[in-house]
């Protein structure tokens, strides 16, 4: 039996709007890679009070509310917590609090790392001179070759 609409629609809301603050023990962190079961290899950045010389990667898990409901794409970002990591006997460094979905919103939040910079997702003008692509594009016709 699926979950309940209700439920799947207060996780979605949940994840657009960004906390007001976040604990000590919080950071934001980029997603590098999915490492299965549920488990992801994030990357904190330099600036973080979590992240010790060493190391900058962590793996944290996705917490059972957030299943099958949100999906997590590599080079996105999350909300880690590392609170309970300390107690845990096993390989573990957080757990995800929050899948940032509404990037624009939690970028004005004064606690977004400035190593997180917005990627450019358009085409650089110096491919101007290329060729235009016909992909989409009708095949030309016989009439126009008379």
């Amino acid at each position: 039996m699926p979950k309940p609409r209700r439920n799947l629609q207060a996780t979605a809301e949940e994840t657009m709007t960004p906390p007001s603050s976040l604990t000590p023990t919080q950071s934001l962190a980029r997603v590098l890679q999915a490492a299965g079961n549920n488990l992801y290899r994030v990357e904190l950045p330099p600036s973080s009070t979590l992240a010790s010389d060493a190391s900058k990667t962590l793996l944290v898990e996705l917490p059972a509310r957030f299943r099958s409901t949100i999906w997590i794409k590599r080079g996105g970002f999350v909300l880690v917590d590392t609170a309970a990591a300390g107690e845990r006997e096993n390989k573990l460094d957080g757990e995800i609090v929050n899948v940032v979905r509404n990037e624009k919103e939690w970028r004005k939040e004064k606690y977004w790392p400035k190593e997180f910079v917005q990627r450019i997702s358009y085409a650089d003008d110096d491919d101007s001179d290329e060729e235009e692509s016909n992909v989409g594009r009708m095949p030309p016709s016989d009439s126009e070759d008379e």
